[in-house]
């Protein structure tokens, strides 16, 4: 297959799971199991690359800026390096690494143990069954692990600069808030909905597409990883452009 062949059959996958019958009643206990095991499951993980990112963030900042800006532009230059960039491609990519390995390697295996055709037979329709509720879930879920990771980067960012750069707070506070635009934030949120959809799409279609064993499960886990990262570097680009182009 081509990557032209690919692109495409990746797109049809993606819409024909998405644009399918709901039945909210039935589905909507999938879709919350999906947002509580991708967001409660993936939270510690990003609380813990948040702290450093604020952490390493502050310290380059200052590297870079005291002693020829005011202080408070630690603030500002935080804040909207989190906000734009760093939160939201940073929560991605851990969440990427972790659910969308897991998607694959999940239907995969209920691929290759017939567990989809017995679903067929049943008259289940497994997109409905499997991919929506792993679709919507990250949809919901990864934009509010991207507002945590983006709160607990700036608390700890602002708490190295008061107690190691002699930051008050205060100051701190100035700089984040006088000069915050709300497209910073928003703009973050866009981006954390479009890598959602990536995420989900490319752990659901090549656990779809496995045949063979164990061997193609690991194999489809791999591909799954790497081709929702890719994919969320270029629409991190696409949508900045869009954005704040």
């Amino acid at each position: 297959m081509n990557l032209f062949s690919l692109i495409g059959d990746f797109s049809v996958f993606f819409f024909r799971s998405l644009f399918i019958s709901w039945k909210i009643k039935t589905t909507k206990w999938r879709i919350l199991e999906q947002v509580y095991h991708i967001g409660i499951g993936s939270l510690p993980i990003i609380i813990v690359i948040a702290i450093f990112t604020g952490l390493v963030s502050i310290v380059q900042t200052s590297y870079q800026l005291i002693g020829t800006v005011p202080r408070y532009i630690l603030g500002t230059t935080l804040g909207r390096m989190v906000m734009i960039e760093l939160g939201p491609i940073l929560t991605a990519l851990m969440v990427s690494g972790r659910c969308a390995s897991s998607m694959a390697a999940e239907i995969g295996t209920m691929r290759v143990t017939e567990q989809i055709d017995a679903l067929e037979v049943m008259a289940i329709d497994p997109y409905r069954f499997l991919n929506l509720p792993r679709i919507i879930g990250i949809f919901i879920a990864l934009p509010i692990l991207t507002v945590i990771s983006e709160f607990v980067a700036l608390i700890c960012g602002a708490v190295y600069a008061h107690y190691f750069l002699d930051v008050p707070f205060s100051v701190f506070n100035y700089g984040l808030t006088h000069y915050f635009y709300a497209k910073d934030f928003f703009g973050g949120l866009i981006k954390s909905l479009f890598f959602a959809l990536v995420i989900a799409a490319s752990g659901c279609y090549f656990g779809f597409k496995v045949k063979g064993g164990a061997k193609e499960v690991g194999k489809a886990a791999t591909y799954a990883v790497v081709t929702a990262s890719i994919l969320i570097l270029v629409l991190d680009f696409l949508v900045a452009l869009v954005i704040f182009g």
